[in-house]
């Protein structure tokens, strides 16, 4: 299968070399990873450490416990971000679960979570689409760690506008009733919810809602990429 679809680069999307590697070795330093100090409650870049938050943490009350994410989400990432969910690059996961278990492995064992559950998209861009690619992300994560990934627990039952679109409060009034829990009681009490893309924290304060709403105690968030916090 390698020799048939040999992987791509998830930044250069030319064929991986050296050939067996996820990444090619010039386009490493290319990755944007995200530097302190962060934002204590989404993990944004932020310019001075005793700002503790950023402008949108600081303005709006979140239903999620805490969050991390990987890379700043710059023209390198929308690129990545737009080929792995628009141009089925499936193959970028491998790479980004990995380093999402490599950078925040110590942070998943102090949530104490017991489970990975991805944000779900709507059944109708599933069937467009062929996968999740919040989905693959956590599948990847889970992995390097010992976390189960539950798919099926929260689901998306509004074909929602494309957030990026929207300002914050009509991507509010957009995710109201987008997602509900397929059981009466959520099962977890400590949950990692896994995204590609974090800008204000709509999407995941929809999420955790509903999980607490169901029974949860605490929502954690990893994602791949994130805007600025400044």
């Amino acid at each position: 299968m390698s020799l048939l679809y040999p992987a791509r680069c998830p930044v250069c999307d030319d064929i991986v070399t050296p050939k067996g590697e996820l990444i090619c070795e010039r386009c490493r330093h290319k990755l944007p990873y995200i530097k302190e100090p962060i934002c204590k409650c989404c993990g944004k870049e932020i310019r001075r450490r005793e700002q503790e938050y950023c402008s949108d943490c600081q303005r709006i009350p979140h239903h999620y416990t805490e969050g991390r994410a990987l890379l700043a989400y710059n023209e390198v990432m929308q690129r990545s971000v737009s080929a792995f969910k628009y141009k089925n690059r499936q193959e970028y996961a491998r790479l980004y679960g990995r380093e999402l278990a490599r950078v925040f492995g110590r942070q998943i064992s102090r949530w104490g979570a017991e489970v990975l559950i991805p944000v779900p998209i709507h059944k109708s861009r599933y069937r467009k689409r062929g996968y999740n690619q919040a989905g693959l992300l956590a599948d990847s994560l889970a992995e390097y760690i010992e976390l189960p990934v539950d798919s099926r627990l929260l689901i998306r039952t509004k074909k929602t506008t494309a957030q990026k679109s929207l300002n914050t409060k009509e991507r509010v009034k957009n995710l109201q009733d987008a997602f509900q829990v397929k059981k009466s009681v959520v099962q977890y009490k400590k949950i990692i919810l896994v995204d590609d893309i974090y800008t204000t924290g709509s999407t995941a304060d929809a999420c955790a809602g509903v999980l607490k709403d169901g029974g949860a105690e605490q929502v954690y968030l990893l994602c791949l990429c994130i805007g600025s916090g400044f």
